[in-house]
């Protein structure tokens, strides 16, 4: 058993969704906790930790191909940890393929990485993909970080079993974090600089628990409980499910100012033979009611959705469908990728897969019809005016880049810092921004 010196500085690198992206920076705070420094560049550190996401085609092979590019030109490598949820699915097998591998963690067992890392440091490779309820959140530091924005998990796994869906079996099942824990973690996040706080979780709405006067609430409950912070201005969640969507969420989308008018509800395709092979669990009709309802309390809400084409068996008619749903919603924003067979899913044993040409030509007329109505809902806004909450400098002098409350890239030139929210004029519209005109404040 050889050891090695124990690391000082560490990367992150996150891949995937914007749980990846939380998780990314809490383990970068269990490392800072310990003592090491933050390196910009994965060159400059002594440990690389590849925070990994099971969503997308051949993700496990990009995680190879991630390992290999860590080598360097002397041959050395640094102390290389696979994490997140190639970890979990393909654990045992990443430690056979890459022996520069020394740890390898689950994205329910993080909270252990500076352990494993010491462990690896001491000439032993470290694996643990056990999926214990809530634990991680528990023996994570306290927040501490400067921001405009910052992303809150709130709760985790999923048990609706999506039949090509991976999450189930690389996450769990769904668990919610308490009320006062996510109250407290809020509480910290707005005292460090964030101004917006996103709330995540693999089925977001579906979080459940009980205030602080023991009354069971939904996550509704919850966001009515953080806008009560006089410091806290803005308020997000996703990713939702449509079959979570409650009669309370709904309505506060139009009772909770601090709510902002952004919905992303992933539908996934437009026809029902498709869903029930999808085991999506709701319909195209019960899909579109519950988007009527949440725009008849909040009119002005911007709709962003998923979308998976050439799912095995999708007929032509079927495609055709799904083009019709996009044109009847108008989605402000929107993702759409081609099917994937996930290894242990259901759908991967499905008969019928579509050929590959078939799904490019598909996800292309799909993705020039979302695109035309992207462009489309940011040339309505022109004239808008709105707040625009700074998150960084643009490449201009005095230029200013943040956030519309519809999620729109916004730039402008003015008086600005960081995390100032400023009010604009929204007057040219582009494909994936806007440029706004600062208006005066009222006095």
């Amino acid at each position: 058993m050889s050891t090695t010196t124990p690391p000082k500085t560490f990367h992150v690198k996150s891949f995937g969704c914007q749980m990846n992206v939380y998780d990314g920076e809490r383990m970068a705070e269990l490392l800072t906790a310990q003592g090491l420094t933050a390196a910009d560049a994965r060159d400059d550190a002594d440990l690389v930790v590849l925070n990994t996401c099971h969503i997308r085609e051949k993700a496990t092979e990009k995680v190879y191909s991630d390992i290999g590019r860590l080598r360097r030109e002397d041959g050395s490598s640094p102390l290389i940890a696979v994490a997140g949820c190639v970890a979990q699915a393909e654990g045992a097998e990443i430690m056979a393929r890459a022996p520069s591998v020394k740890v390898v963690v689950g994205p329910q067992a993080y909270h252990r990485l500076p352990d494993m890392v010491a462990e690896a440091a001491a000439g032993k490779r470290a694996t643990e993909t056990d999926m214990p309820a809530e634990a991680k959140f528990a023996a994570l530091p306290k927040r501490r970080r400067s921001g405009p924005t910052a992303f809150l998990t709130v709760q985790e796994g999923c048990d609706k079993f999506c039949t090509y869906c991976v999450v189930p079996y690389t996450r769990g099942a769904e668990i919610s974090r308490p009320f006062t824990d996510l109250v407290e973690e809020a509480k910290l996040l707005v005292a460090g600089g964030a101004r917006e706080i996103t709330l995540l979780g693999q089925n977001v709405n579906a979080w459940e628990g009980e205030d602080d006067k023991g009354r069971a609430v939904g996550l509704d409950g919850l966001i009515r409980a953080l806008a009560a912070d006089p410091d806290l201005a803005r308020i997000r969640y996703t990713t939702s499910h449509p079959n979570d969507m409650t009669d309370g969420l709904i309505a506060a989308h139009g009772e909770v100012d601090k709510l902002m008018p952004f919905l992303h509800l992933p539908v996934q395709a437009g026809n029902d033979r498709v869903l029930r092979a999808m085991n999506r669990s709701h319909s195209v009709d019960s899909y579109l009611k519950v988007l009527d309802r949440v725009r008849a309390t909040r009119p002005d809400i911007a709709l962003s959705g998923d979308f998976i084409v050439g799912f095995p068996g999708e007929t032509d008619a079927e495609f055709e469908d799904t083009l019709r749903l996009v044109d009847a919603v108008g989605y402000a924003q929107a993702f759409s990728f081609k099917y994937s067979a996930r290894p242990g899913t259901p759908a991967a044993t499905m008969a019928d897969h579509v050929a590959a040409e078939v799904m490019d030509e598909r996800l292309k007329r799909l993705q020039d019809a979302l695109n035309r109505d992207q462009v489309a809902f940011n040339r309505a806004s022109v004239g808008r005016t709105c707040d625009v909450l700074v998150e960084r400098r643009g490449k201009l002098p005095g230029q200013w880049l943040g956030k519309s409350p519809w999620l729109q890239s916004v730039h402008f030139i003015g008086d600005a810092q960081i995390g100032d929210i400023v009010r604009v004029e929204l007057v040219e519209a582009g494909a994936n921004s806007l440029a706004g005109t600062v208006l005066p404040r009222a006095a």
